[in-house]
């Protein structure tokens, strides 16, 4: 009993709190507020740390928006993780302890600080992906902590290299950042977003359970290097090509990979990624403020179709496929109503809250001088995005399968549908809403009627194609052109290669860095015990063989 008012406890703290620094958030902005809180932890002679907060309207509206979102993931957690026979609390506190990092990461303009959310963020999201004790989801751990861990490294670099300034305070030498310190902070931002080539650890952290996954891959994680480059976004003072293309990639890549993909929760990772280098890809064009807005819209509708997959996988018996969904819709219309909300908020169909920020890029970017083959690689990645949507539109709503034989369930409206139903209102309405609150001095966008409906002509004709193409498949493309997109360009065994290609380095160097010491003691004695016991091995095994040519070689001395 005491479990059930922790969990509702926490659910009002945060849900109330969400409200109040989206309320301060909005009168920051108005009035062009930013306010520095400083404390003196430790003050002896000359030595004196403190902790310094920032609290501007982009730091309020972000953390009511994780706010929001972790209140409707305890309640959510409440009832999917109390069934189970795991510690489910166990699976609070690490949760807690994983909303106060991204808190701390927020907040704070001192590198120190958000190097401590930036790792409590890549620590607890290795603890949470490894969750379940089995094989795969210690790979997937592994893999998502060591990506991150060289997120670490160069955020790490940059620290030190500011801290040459005089101050861990980034916030006061914007105006003399130097451009080298930038490439390093964005290698790293770069891990933490899962850009081509860092991004296969982004499907693998799907063995978390769903309300992880939909903390981590809506506001929480993925978003932290986003964030991180747009309070830096001063030192873009320039477009970086390289970089656009890098995001332009990983776009398009994700975007193919999902359209190979039938396990569901792999299907919403891999759209995650494509936002993600959306994101990026309007970062890196000089548009800052645009890149955020899209980041907490994504934020929201991400988090409810999160939310509304872990109720489907928790009601067909834990089974991922979206092939089984046929049934879904007509014994949980409820559900299936806020799940395709969240997907046509993901498409960009007018009026949801994707929309906004979608249209608002397209139409940003055909203002800019970009070439031709740039702004068709970016439309591809649009309607692939519309196709994979559609997709998952087909499968829960008109598709036929078996499940029905076996399964019955209903909605019940319990802690999951709350949660699912209050995400369902705000991606709908809080695009539009944010939209008016933070746009009102935008400059006016005026372009021709012929490129204002060349993306909604685009994403049909990819429609159209997708729709083609899925009739006569099985003719179009050879089985290496699946394997090619399933695997996401094979970057998995790109890393398996480059992982054996280090470690046999590593270990064949490891014998030539010895000290006099250790290469007349125990390390080298151990050494030539394995070579002695494997030549053992190979004796034994092989016995037959070698009394065969002892043999012959008598045979030959006697004759």
């Amino acid at each position: 009993m005491l479990i059930y008012l922790i969990y509702y406890f926490w659910f009002f703290i945060f849900f109330l709190l969400s409200f109040l620094f989206f309320y301060l958030g909005f009168f920051f902005f108005v009035y062009d507020l930013n306010y520095f809180y400083e404390f003196n932890l430790i003050y002896f002679n000359s030595l004196n740390l403190s902790y310094v907060l920032l609290f501007d309207w982009m730091s309020l509206i972000f953390v009511s928006l994780v706010m929001f979102i972790s209140s409707s993931v305890i309640l959510y957690s409440f009832y999917y993780m109390g069934e189970c026979s795991y510690s489910y609390v166990r699976f609070f506190y690490i949760l807690l302890i994983f909303i106060f990092s991204m808190m701390l990461m927020i907040l704070s303009p001192s590198m120190l600080s958000i190097m401590l959310g930036w790792d409590g963020l890549g620590l607890v999201s290795y603890c949470l992906v490894i969750y379940y004790n089995s094989n795969s989801s210690l790979l997937s751990g592994m893999i998502t902590c060591l990506t991150n861990r060289l997120g670490d490294f160069g955020l790490l670099i940059s620290s030190c290299w500011i801290v040459s300034y005089g101050s861990w305070h980034f916030i006061y030498y914007l105006d003399l950042f130097n451009e080298y310190i930038f490439y390093v902070l964005i290698f790293s931002c770069f891990t933490k977003s899962a850009q081509i080539p860092f991004s296969s650890w982004l499907p693998a952290a799907m063995s978390a359970p769903t309300p992880i996954s939909s903390l981590v891959h809506s506001s929480t994680l993925v978003t932290a290097g986003v964030y991180l480059i747009i309070r830096f976004s001063t030192c873009l003072n320039m477009v970086y090509p390289f970089l656009i293309y890098l995001c332009l990639m990983t776009m398009v890549m994700s975007s193919f990979c999902s359209l190979f993909e039938y396990d569901l929760k792999k299907i919403i990772a891999l759209s995650t990624l494509s936002q993600l280098g959306l994101m990026m890809f309007t970062l890196f064009m000089g548009l800052p403020i645009i890149s955020y807005i899209h980041l907490l819209n994504h934020a929201m509708f991400k988090s409810l179709l999160f939310l509304c997959s872990g109720v489907i996988i928790y009601n067909i018996d834990n089974n991922q496929d979206i092939r089984y969904l046929g049934i879904f819709s007509k014994m949980m219309p409820l559900t299936c109503s806020c799940f395709n909300i969240s997907v046509f908020s993901l498409m960009g169909l007018p009026f949801f809250s994707g929309f906004y920020s979608k249209d608002l890029i397209i139409e940003k970017l055909m203002n800019m001088n970009f070439n031709y083959l740039l702004i068709l690689f970016f439309f591809l990645s649009i309607g692939l995005t519309s196709v994979y949507s559609i997709r998952l539109i087909y499968y829960s709503l008109f598709n036929k399968n078996l499940l029905n034989c076996y399964l019955l369930f209903i909605d019940d409206f319990n802690e999951m549908s709350f949660s699912i139903i209050m995400l369902s209102f705000v991606s709908i309405f809080f695009g539009c809403l944010l939209n008016w609150i933070v746009m009102l001095n935008i400059n006016f966008i005026l372009i021709p009627f012929y490129m204002k409906i060349f993306s909604l002509v685009f994403i049909m004709l990819m429609v159209w194609i997708g729709f083609e193409i899925s009739l006569y498949k099985n003719y179009y493309f050879p089985m290496s052109y699946y394997i090619f997109n399933s695997s996401m360009w094979f970057i998995y065994s790109y890393l398996n290669y480059s992982y054996k290609v280090f470690y046999n380095i590593c270990y064949l160097s490891s014998f030539k860095m010895l000290y006099w010491g250790e290469y007349y003691g125990f390390l080298i004695f151990t050494f030539y015990l394995f070579k002695l016991s494997y030549f053992i091995q190979v004796y034994m095994l092989s016995n037959l063989s070698i009394f065969l040519i002892m043999f012959m070689v008598f045979y030959l001395y006697m004759f």
